[in-house]
């Protein structure tokens, strides 16, 4: 019935509805056998796939709260194409996040400030990959099938996953996330420029 009162349990599911991003680092360099893994830069395909991405973000209305990148210099780099951040977003480099496991992540993740209401994690495969598969409903609706499909396929240097979480951080778990977003850089950039040597 039109303007009826929803439940009382759907108001407070809404209420704490919270956003997580998944961002992995956008292409690197490996031209420099001198370098550390860790050490790697991005390269010229790398920058521009990160500036892209930004854009897009600003475009979507995405703004996080906090965001938590693993230590590593294409990390690093990928989310210097995202600052500054609007609102002025708490920003924690974290050397557990470098090559961490999605085990590992998720351990990060649940002990983010419960005020916070958008998270962004940037970091490295497979772990982050691995962490999206693990967080999506296996009960999604099936509108969502064909995204979750295509995370399924795999997750390019570059990609953002948004997930929307009804739970605190502090109990974020295995399936309570719903994937609302999936998108990499070759959705944003031409062909031509994505097949560019690097």
């Amino acid at each position: 019935m039109a303007g009826a009162r929803q439940p009382r349990e759907a108001v407070a599911d809404w209420a704490m509805m919270r956003q997580l991003l998944l961002l992995r680092h956008a292409k690197s360099a490996w031209d420099d056998p001198a370098l550390s893994d860790h050490a790697r830069p991005l390269n010229a395909r790398g920058r521009k796939a990160a500036a892209a991405m930004a854009l897009a973000m600003r475009d979507f209305g995405i703004v996080p709260d906090v965001v938590l990148v693993s230590s590593a210099r294409r990390t690093l780099q990928t989310l210097e194409a995202f600052a500054p951040f609007e609102q002025g977003a708490l920003v924690e480099p974290l050397d557990a996040l470098y090559l961490a496991s999605w085990q590992q992540m998720l351990d990060v993740i649940r002990r983010v400030p419960e005020t916070a209401r958008s998270v962004m994690l940037v970091g490295h495969n497979p772990g982050l990959h691995d962490l999206a598969m693990g967080l999506a409903d296996p009960n999604a609706s099936a509108k969502d099938a064909p995204m979750l499909r295509r995370l399924a396929e795999g997750y390019p240097t570059g990609a953002l996953a948004e997930f929307l979480v009804a739970t605190p951080w502090q109990l974020l778990e295995s399936g309570t996330g719903r994937l609302v977003r999936f998108v990499v850089p070759g959705d944003l950039l031409p062909a031509e420029l994505m097949e560019q040597p690097t």
